[in-house]
């Protein structure tokens, strides 16, 4: 079997960023796959299941909810090796074209108090597998490491 694109990447010189991972073609659309690429792989600690899945509510609340954007979001989760999430839009997009839409929603996530959409046994499947505080420390992270400053080799894969 061949591998499959994001297994071609190397992971060795990625370092956390905004990447488009991919572009498919689906009738006449596009739908282009964002590696929101949160610590750099294998060289950082992962990131632990409960502050991925507070952040996966917040994000998508907060995409779907979202005036421009909301409806073109197809998905958004965490990758499984626990390095990053993945976006998906529907629409041809670079990288530099979802910067300002990444840095309000880690805003978002950075910033958020209260209680968790969707995190209720009735609304969710693993609902105390949750770490809002821990996502909101990363989401800060993220904002001050990489977006707010980002530089054009975090925007497009290593060679």
């Amino acid at each position: 079997m061949e591998k499959i694109t994001s297994f071609t990447i190397d992971h060795i010189k990625l370092q956390p960023g905004v990447y488009v991972s991919r572009k498919d073609p689906v009738g006449d659309q596009v739908i282009t796959t964002f590696d929101i690429r949160m610590t750099s792989p294998n060289e950082e600690p992962v990131m632990n299941t409960a502050e991925l899945h507070a952040m996966e509510h917040l994000a998508a609340t907060f995409l779907r909810n979202h005036s421009e954007f909301g409806p073109k979001v197809i998905y958004w989760g965490p990758m499984g090796c626990r390095t990053g999430n993945y976006l998906l839009l529907n629409g041809d997009y670079e990288s530099k074209d979802i910067i300002p839409l990444m840095i309000e929603m880690f805003e978002f996530i950075r910033d958020f108090e209260g209680e968790i959409p969707g995190a209720s046994a009735k609304d969710c499947g693993n609902y105390l597998d949750m770490n809002p505080g821990m996502a909101k420390y990363l989401a800060r992270k993220y904002l001050n490491e990489v977006l707010y400053d980002i530089k054009p080799d975090r925007l497009v894969y290593p060679e």
